[in-house]
């Protein structure tokens, strides 16, 4: 008899040792499960090292002579994140596109980490329950502040909904230099605007745990920024971007370091 190492998650899905390769496994499967057995089952190799790896005592970090204060110099900007957080529809993206364009025009470099466009590669390896969820915001969180050391005026736009995890990528950068902006719309006017047809598929219950529908969305208690829109009275996109950029300006972030 085998010996396997499984954590049945309330999913349905499993988690496996991650110690064993996928030769291993195929082997066990073989000889341990018929085809009737197997069903289907979703592997997640891996995850559950994510964390471990920082509190090895063996890892150091590594410094050198250019720093964060050099790279500022060289660019003519403070480094700093932008946090774009709302419902599905409130205009994340939009606003993101329409801010990277105006501090483009002005000569300030950008970046923008969309929280679709990561999940096409960083995060590919994850789904949208709850702790995945939370995986993908730290991992933006951390990569974000990876710009932002750089230099660059990283530009973050993804639901984020709960406000632990926002909290957690705030306390990753210094005092001041994660600026959150709350995309502060209805629902109402989301769900009408509903571009990529979420909102249906979550009413019509094709789609669970869909942020404003079946889970909960937490407005921020105390941001830098809040971009309300209301019916009848939403702004255009380089407005709202207009209103970012002029909290950049007032704060320094624009300015030679």
């Amino acid at each position: 008899m085998i010996g396997l190492l499984v954590d049945w998650g309330c999913d349905g899905s499993c988690w496996l040792d991650s110690h064993l390769t996928l030769l291993m496994l195929r082997l066990i499967l073989c000889l341990c499960l018929s085809v009737s057995d197997i069903g289907l089952i979703v592997f997640r190799l891996g995850l559950r090292r994510m964390s471990n790896v920082g509190n090895s005592s063996n890892i150091l970090w590594h410094k050198c002579s250019v720093e964060k204060a050099d790279r500022e110099q060289l660019l003519r900007q403070k480094g700093c994140v932008i946090w774009v957080t709302g419902l599905s529809g409130s205009g994340k993206s939009t606003l993101a596109c329409a801010l990277a364009r105006g501090l483009h025009a002005r000569g300030k470099l950008t970046y923008i980490l969309d929280g679709d466009n990561v999940r096409h590669g960083l995060n590919s390896d994850l789904s949208f329950k709850a702790e995945d969820r939370a995986e993908n915001i730290r991992r933006m969180g951390e990569v974000a502040k990876l710009f932002a050391d750089a230099g660059v005026i990283c530009i973050a736009s993804l639901i984020s909904p709960y406000r632990k995890d926002r909290e957690l990528c705030r306390s990753l950068l210094k005092e001041g230099e994660f600026i959150e902006v709350f995309m502060d719309v209805p629902l109402s006017i989301c769900e009408s605007r509903d571009p990529k047809g979420l909102y249906k598929l979550a009413r019509a219950g094709k789609i669970r745990g869909f942020t404003g529908i079946d889970d909960p969305y937490e407005p921020p208690l105390s941001c830098e920024i809040v971009l309300e829109q209301k019916d009848g009275s939403c702004a255009s996109p380089d407005r709202l971007a207009g209103r970012v950029i002029s909290y950049l300006e007032e704060k320094g972030y624009l300015s030679p370091a």
